[in-house]
């Protein structure tokens, strides 16, 4: 199956609940047109919470330390927890239909396909303790995380998603997300599967690679050894054009909806 490529523009803190409802139509689309899509997409500095991170003790703490970091919070349509997007962050949607493919095998299609993109690397999936966000399918490169994968399942499409640290500060950012976590848990912090942050745990590619490496680069890799049908295209025109916009609104005002806990929050910390 051919592979349609939607290269985003990266989004800003005002577009920053787009990709989140895009993905969700995109999945369900591909589904029901039995296509295969590749999303690639960034975000300005932005801190993007899971579920589980709205219910931590002191919530207005931990959204303090964020913005005073200079990074913009966001909470996702799904659970998991934190994970910092910049410039230097790549997201990738891999999405295509069900087809009987179960959670663990739509895992390893990803780490398939970084692992061809980056043969020069060996890249292994398990739990990296003390990274944040950690999970059972972390990639890592000599037991350091340079990336983590989330999958979301939309009627009959599966969405895999990745975040993969290409360049920048990792320490920083790793220190950004334990402060948060300090923050906002306090003495609880490190406790109720919430992570006590290492930023030893965790590197870039361009790191683990010794190199310098740029987002067009990866972007570039990643299209070399998938069978691409088509240029890049925008994802919102595509869903227009698959008369899918009222469901994407929908999906929009859910995100909306979820995300006003964070403005109560500022308003609360301006009075």
């Amino acid at each position: 199956m051919k592979t349609k490529l939607f290269d985003q523009k990266t989004f800003t803190k005002e577009t920053a609940m787009i990709p989140f409802a895009l993905t969700d139509i995109l999945t369900e689309t591909a589904g029901k047109h039995k296509k295969a899509l590749l999303h690639f997409w960034q975000f300005e500095q932005s801190f993007i919470l899971g579920m589980k991170d709205t219910r931590v003790n002191h919530l207005s703490k931990g959204v303090k330390t964020i913005k005073n970091n200079g990074y913009q919070p966001v909470i996702r349509n799904a659970g998991g927890l934190g994970v910092i997007s910049d410039e230097g962050i790549l997201n990738i949607s891999w999405i295509f239909p069900k087809e009987q493919v179960s959670i663990d095998q739509s895992y390893q299609k990803m780490l398939d396909l970084i692992q061809k993109a980056f043969p020069e690397l060996t890249i292994k999936a398990y739990e990296i303790q003390h990274s944040y966000c950690p999970g059972k399918f972390d990639l890592s490169v000599e037991g350091k995380k340079v990336a983590g994968i989330a999958q979301r399942r939309v009627k009959e499409g599966i969405a895999v998603m990745m975040y993969l640290s290409v360049f920048g500060d990792q320490q920083q950012r790793s220190e950004i997300v334990r402060a948060f976590y300090q923050e906002s848990l306090g003495t609880d912090y490190g406790k109720n599967g919430y992570p006590d942050v290492w930023p030893s745990t965790m590197t870039t590619l361009s790191d683990a690679l010794h190199q310098p490496l740029t987002i067009q680069e990866t972007k570039k890799r990643f299209l070399q050894v998938l069978d691409i049908d088509e240029t890049a295209q925008n994802a919102l025109n595509w869903i227009k054009e698959k008369e899918q916009m009222a469901q994407f609104q929908k999906k929009m005002d859910s995100m909306q909806q979820r995300n006003k806990q964070l403005e109560e929050l500022n308003h609360v910390s301006t009075l």
